[in-house]
């Protein structure tokens, strides 16, 4: 990539971070009691804007440096918080946001990207269980400190790209003949989306603890 190039980019991400500071302004000029649609409106932006501006950089680095993009994306994963447990008839997978929705190309990629090479190295290192068939759960995890006007509908979150991304590991085929999926919301510390994977006899024995161990909506 020549030098060009680069400041062309460099300046796009400079007005990328300056509308994300303005954003910020707002957020914190906003009464979020008497006006929490648009609290909530500022501060989606701004996060798509602070993944937006991740992504790119991340594609400058590959641009214009040796940096290979596994090695990069492994580490994005480690500072992100991505954590993986496995064992032989169960694998869960704790992400440290909430879904993108859908068509949030940007989004999605900031998230998926790390996961890949995450689920990469590690199973490299570890050994990981193959399901033929399988339930997929999303627990989507809200932080109690705010409003549950944020829970979103599960039509609208970016599920597909996940699974996609699991079964290249994990599963035996993605297909709906042999994968279930299940969605929960629940209330915790703060946002996260658990994905926990499992044998389709052990479903049953997962959701009845789950339940017992964990806020709900209800309790919110």
């Amino acid at each position: 990539m020549d030098r060009t190039s680069i400041s062309r980019r460099i300046g796009s991400i400079k007005g990328d971070i300056e509308k994300l500071s303005n954003t910020l302004c707002a957020i914190e000029k906003t009464d979020i009691e008497n006006y929490p649609e648009n609290y909530a409106m500022l501060t989606t932006d701004a996060a798509l804007r602070s993944e937006l501006i991740a992504c790119r950089m991340r594609h400058l680095l590959y641009g214009s440096t040796t940096t290979r993009k596994e090695t990069y994306l492994a580490s994005a994963g480690v500072v992100q918080g991505i954590r993986i447990q496995a064992q032989e008839n169960m694998m869960e997978i704790t992400l440290p946001c909430l879904l993108p929705k859908r068509k949030q190309r940007q989004s999605t990629e900031f998230l998926i990207d790390p996961l890949y090479f995450t689920l990469s190295q590690y199973s490299d290192n570890n050994g990981l269980p193959k399901f033929r068939q399988c339930v997929v759960c999303f627990s989507h995890i809200y932080s109690e400190k705010f409003h549950n006007r944020r829970v979103r509908d599960y039509d609208n979150l970016e599920l597909k790209q996940l699974l996609d991304v699991l079964s290249t590991f994990i599963m035996v085929d993605d297909t709906g003949l042999l994968v279930d999926a299940y969605n929960t919301t629940e209330i915790g510390e703060a946002d996260c989306t658990r994905i926990s994977v499992m044998a389709k006899e052990d479903f049953p024995k997962w959701l009845n603890e789950r339940e017992k161990s964990l806020k709900t909506i209800s309790d919110f």
